[in-house]
C-alpha cells in the first residue's frame, strides 16, 4: 500500500503533467508564442542551500512555487499541492525564463550631439570612442564603465587640486598652473545656455563656491560639500556635454591634429595619443605627446606607433602620475591591440577585455 506522501507527490506530478499537457496540446495552432509572452516571470531558481520561510517565491522546472511555511532542502517537484494538505510548496502556474537584457550599443553613452560632433572633428563614431575610454578609463579607474565617472571627483593629494569627471580635469595648485578645471566650468556655463558663459557661471550652476585665483580655480567648499555637487551633475546633460567640449578643445584636438600630419587616422593611433595626452600633457614638455612625438621620426602607421610605444614605456612609469608598473601596463594595452591588428576598434569586444584583463596597483 502506497505511503500518503508518495500518493500525494504522485498527485502533484500529474497535476503538472496535466498542466503541461493542457498548454501544449488544447491551444489552437500558431498561438504559443503568445501564450508563452502571457506567462509569469519565474521567480529566482529554488536552491536546496537556501531557507525559505512561508510565503517566499521560487522556480523549479518552469513552474512557480509559494512556501506554505517554512522549509529548506524540500524540491517543490516532490512536495507540492495545495494549503490544505500539508505539503510545504504550493504551485502556481507555469512561468517563463526573464528576458535577457539586450545590451546597450555604444551610442548609446553619448547624446546625439556628441556624437555628431566627434564623428565631423576626429572621423571617428560612437563605437571607437567608446573603446578608446574604456581603454582610457582602465588605468584611471581600474573599470571599463567610464560613463559613470562623469560626476567624479577627488583630491588625490598630488597638489593639482581637484579631480574631475571622465578625463580628470583639474582645478589647479602648486603643481599644476594651467588646469582645465575652469574651462569645464565654463563651458557647462555655455551648455546650459549662458548667453555669456564664465567660469563663475557654471560654479553658479554647480551651485559651488570658488573663484579664480590667477590661473587656479580655488574652490572654498570642502571636499566633500564639493564632490558632493560635482556627483549630484552625473546626470546632468549640459555637464555631459560641457565635458567632451573641454575634452576636445584641450586633448583630443591636438592629438587628432597630431595623427592626421603624419597620414594617420586610425582608431588606436588617435587613442593612443589621447591617452598620452591627457596622462602625460599634450605639449610643453619632453615626457608630453608632442616631446614622445618628436623622438619617433617618419614610417608607415604600425612601424611609428609601435615606436611611439616603446618610447612612451621609458618614461610612463617615472611620470608623477603613474605607480609602476600601470604606466607600461597603460601602453601595453595599446600596443597590444596594435599588434593583434585591432587598428579601427570596431568589433574589438573580446579584445579590449583581453588587454584590460590586469589589476590596477
Amino acid at each position: 500500500m502506497k505511503s500518503l506522501a508518495m500518493i500525494l507527490s504522485l498527485a502533484g506530478c500529474a497535476w503538472l503533467t496535466l498542466a503541461s499537457h493542457a498548454l501544449a496540446q488544447g491551444a489552437p495552432a500558431g498561438s504559443t508564442q503568445r501564450q508563452a509572452a502571457r506567462l509569469t516571470v519565474c521567480a529566482t531558481p529554488w536552491n536546496a542551500a537556501i531557507p525559505y520561510p512561508a510565503g517566499s517565491v521560487t522556480s523549479h522546472h518552469g513552474v512557480n512555487f509559494t512556501a506554505a511555511y517554512w522549509t529548506q532542502g524540500n524540491p517543490p517537484f516532490a512536495g507540492s499541492g495545495t494549503a490544505e494538505i500539508g505539503q510545504p510548496w504550493i504551485a502556481a502556474a507555469r512561468c517563463a525564463p526573464p528576458a535577457k537584457a539586450k545590451p546597450a550599443r555604444p551610442d548609446d553613452n553619448f547624446s546625439p550631439a556628441t556624437l555628431k560632433f566627434l564623428q565631423a572633428n576626429t572621423g571617428l563614431d560612437g563605437e571607437q570612442w567608446h573603446n578608446i575610454m574604456q581603454l582610457v578609463n582602465k588605468p584611471e579607474q581600474d573599470s571599463l564603465d567610464w560613463p559613470k565617472f562623469y560626476g567624479y571627483c577627488e583630491d588625490i593629494d598630488d597638489e593639482r587640486g581637484f579631480t574631475i569627471g571622465i578625463f580628470g580635469a583639474t582645478t589647479g595648485g602648486p603643481r599644476d598652473q594651467g588646469p582645465d578645471g575652469p574651462a569645464l566650468f565654463k563651458a557647462f556655463d555655455a551648455a546650459s545656455g549662458a548667453g555669456n558663459p564664465s567660469v563663475a557661471g557654471g560654479l553658479a550652476r554647480a551651485g559651488v563656491r570658488g573663484a579664480m585665483q590667477g590661473p587656479v580655480l580655488k574652490i572654498s567648499d570642502s571636499e566633500k560639500v564639493f564632490c558632493g555637487k560635482i556627483g549630484a551633475l552625473q546626470n546632468n546633460a549640459a555637464w555631459r556635454e560641457a565635458m567632451w567640449q573641454t575634452f576636445y578643445q584641450v586633448y583630443i584636438r591636438y592629438s587628432v591634429q597630431q595623427a592626421r600630419q603624419r597620414g594617420f587616422s586610425s582608431a588606436l593611433t588617435i587613442g593612443s595619443f589621447v591617452d598620452t595626452a591627457l596622462n602625460q600633457g599634450a605639449s610643453g614638455g619632453a615626457d608630453s605627446l608632442q616631446g614622445l612625438l618628436s623622438r619617433c621620426g617618419g614610417g608607415d602607421e604600425k612601424t611609428f606607433l609601435s615606436r611611439f610605444h616603446a618610447e612612451r614605456s621609458k618614461v610612463v612609469d617615472s611620470n608623477e602620475y603613474n605607480k609602476p608598473p600601470n604606466g607600461k601596463n597603460r601602453v601595453k594595452q595599446w600596443n597590444t591591440l596594435l599588434n593583434m591588428g585591432e587598428t579601427d576598434l570596431k568589433n574589438a569586444d573580446a579584445a579590449v577585455q583581453k588587454v584590460t584583463n590586469w589589476k590596477l596597483k
